[in-house]
Parts: C-alpha cells; structure tokens; sequence
C-alpha cells in the first residue's frame, strides 16, 4: 500500500449499539496490523459518523489514499449500488478522487470480505462454540 494511506471501515449500522461496537473493535483491530495507517469507521444508516462525514474526516489528515473497506460479507444492494453512489463511483469503477479545499485524494473501494478459508475457520470456530 501507498504512504500516507487512511482505510475507512464501513458498517450497516444498526439501532443496536453492538453493531457499531464490532465494527468499531474490528477498525481497531485493523489499526493494530496498519499501524502505518488511519483508520476510522462511517456506517450506512442510523449510526454516525455517515459515509461522507466519514470521507471528510480525512480532510486534516496527510492521507493521498484512502481504502474504503466494506464490512460486510457479500455483495448485495449496499456495496454494488449505495456506497459506490455515495463514493461517486459509475458501472463497476473501484478509483475515484475526492476534493477537499486544499487538495485531491485517491479513494480506492474494495470489495466486500467475500469468500474466503478465513471465512470457514471463523464459522467452524462459531459452530465449535455452540
């Protein structure tokens, strides 16, 4: 990765104040692996700060990248059409830029977790549990 990169993390958001907890404990869990890195969170809906407010907090920050990273497992209507309307992004893009009043920054979205071994060992681990 770039120098001088920042990762927003992003969750649903939820009425639950765990949701925000988790994604909350999962950016910090980040940061601790990047430690090169900023790492904020910004959520979809009821919970704040919203993705822009979330994007604008890197404004006073030296970040020239910044990683969206979607926390969720699949894709569905959030990842494929909201975030990337929110994020400025047109048939399948993944790079846009973001102007702040002093400077352009590159915004690069990733894909949601997906389907991973990692995935399965968390589940197993779930299952084992029980």
């Amino acid at each position: 990765m770039e120098e001088n990169f920042g990762v927003l993390v992003l969750g649903h958001g939820s009425k639950l104040t765990y949701n925000k907890n988790t994604v909350e404990a999962v950016a910090n869990m980040l940061a601790e692996k990047m430690n090169d890195a900023i790492i904020k969170t910004a959520y979809l809906n009821m919970d704040r700060p919203t993705v822009e407010e979330g994007i604008e907090s890197f404004s006073s920050t030296d970040v020239k990248t910044l990683y969206v990273l979607p926390l969720f497992l699949a894709h569905g209507i959030h990842t494929l059409k909201d975030i990337p309307e929110i994020l400025g992004l047109t048939d399948g893009q993944r790079r846009t830029t973001h102007s702040f009043d002093n400077r352009t920054i590159d915004v690069i979205y990733a894909e949601p977790l997906g389907i991973d071994p990692c995935i399965a060992d968390l589940a197993l681990k779930r299952l084992e549990e029980a």
